[in-house]
């Protein structure tokens, strides 16, 4: 199984285990007299078992992470990377956008509010970040469907 098809499993196993939670939620209690529409007790087995093999497919998936490619580098350090950076370009996005906010002065003698850094500057600073976190998605992605589950 390759790499991507494991993040798509464990996708679809989170999803399940939600939904588990759901249909237990919706069976915890009845009026006297009547009974669940599901059994909970078969409902728990179910959520056990899923979540069994969520983490033995996220050991999983991590081990792979952690291995080091052909070049050296591992799949964890890219996802570290491209975390990091896309946390810095989110937070760049909004410090540019507060910077670039026009205050309305509605006379002369009003403060001037000025921006403290050259927005224009700094936008193409983070618009090279961007594309720095999609070249790194790119491999990623790529690397997702290249690699063997371990």
């Amino acid at each position: 199984m390759k790499l991507a098809e494991a993040l798509i499993l464990r996708a679809d196993i989170q999803k399940n285990i939600a939904q588990l939670r759901e249909r237990l939620m919706l069976n915890a209690k009845v009026q006297e007299g009547d009974s669940p529409a599901e059994n909970p007790e078969e409902l728990m087995t179910a959520l056990a078992a899923r979540t069994t093999a969520f983490i033995d497919l996220v050991r999983r998936i991590n081990r792979t992470n952690a291995m080091p490619l052909a070049d050296g580098v591992r799949i964890a350090d890219l996802l570290a990377e491209r975390d990091a950076l896309t946390t810095q370009a989110k937070i760049l996005r909004e410090f540019l956008k507060e910077a670039s906010a026009k205050t309305d002065r509605y006379s002369a003698k009003e403060i001037a509010i000025m921006s403290t850094v050259n927005v224009a500057d700094k936008q193409k600073e983070t618009d090279l970040l961007a594309k720095r976190i999609r070249e790194l998605d790119t491999r990623i992605q790529g690397l997702n469907w290249t690699t063997e589950l371990s």
